[in-house]
């Protein structure tokens, strides 16, 4: 865990080496953003709005927002990277651009830090001493990039309230208690994290319910819908299926296969096979 203020921004630093358990991993949307240093082959990512998917390239690694539907992660045959997890507005302060403008649409990190940078930062990674001083190498090149960003405060504390809600909060509650405008509240969130407040609420909601899922067991889907706060099962399936592409039984077929195939994988909990 980084220490303040970064602390208050990021989730986690990792650093990843070694063959991935499936070339192809599904990604269904989860309530962080995304930062990956590569130094390793290039990879690839699938994604895309609507009917629209697009596969591209990533050498020098990527930049995700939170996104708003499953996004597709292709892996070299062996990968070696850093990353940082970040919480969802704790992206929006090393963004040069509003997050909005790369909601479902993973960029370079050189797209958003320059070419120059990211290759010098590549090459002090790259001759650093093992794991450990790699990542505190990234965290010194996060807290020289700090900056301001105008509404953090508000959005920081509102998200916190959905996320403390598992996402069950009603919307119209948090701009009361934020004190301003539901208008003024859903540019500020778009702005720094890249959605609005409900779809926050949605990811979280969703994202809090797969977790709880234990794949190993028999699963009352009407009494999870029900304990998440859904409507009913059909409005949790419509949901799920929103999410993952997927229906709750053949999510959970997938979830089994991966447990088979690779029983106490780091990635078993979220990541899907897609291959």
């Amino acid at each position: 865990m980084p220490r303040p203020p970064l602390d208050g921004l990021i989730d986690d630093l990792y650093y990843l080496e070694g063959a991935s358990p499936y070339a192809r991993l599904m990604l269904p949307p989860a309530p962080s953003a995304l930062l990956i240093v590569n130094l390793g082959a290039p990879f690839l990512i699938r994604s895309g709005t609507g009917t629209g998917l697009e596969t591209a390239k990533y050498a020098d690694g990527c930049v995700v927002t939170m996104p708003t539907q499953a996004w597709e992660f292709g892996y070299p045959l062996r990968t070696r990277s850093v990353g940082v997890h970040f919480k969802p507005w704790g992206l929006a302060p090393f963004l040069p651009m509003p997050a909005a403008e790369l909601c479902d649409r993973p960029v370079t990190v050189a797209q958003v830090w320059g070419p120059p940078a990211v290759a010098e930062l590549r090459d002090r990674l790259t001759a650093a001493d093992g794991p450990q001083a790699m990542l505190t190498l990234l965290e010194k090149e996060l807290r020289r990039r700090l900056r301001e960003a105008a509404g953090l405060r508000l959005v920081r504390h509102t998200s916190s309230i959905i996320a403390a809600t598992r996402g069950t909060v009603a919307i119209g509650d948090l701009n009361v208690t934020a004190g301003v405008s539901s208008t003024h509240l859903a540019q500020r969130f778009k702005e720094l994290i890249g959605i609005t407040p409900k779809r926050l609420a949605r990811t979280l909601r969703f994202a809090s319910t797969v977790f709880a899922i234990n794949p190993a067991e028999q699963i009352d889907w009407a009494d999870l819908a029900g304990r998440a706060g859904y409507f009913d099962q059909a409005h949790f399936g419509h949901e799920f299926r929103a999410f993952t592409g997927l229906t709750p039984t053949q999510y959970l077929e997938v979830r089994r296969r991966f447990l088979r195939e690779h029983p106490g994988h780091v990635l078993d909990s979220w990541p899907l096979p897609a291959d």
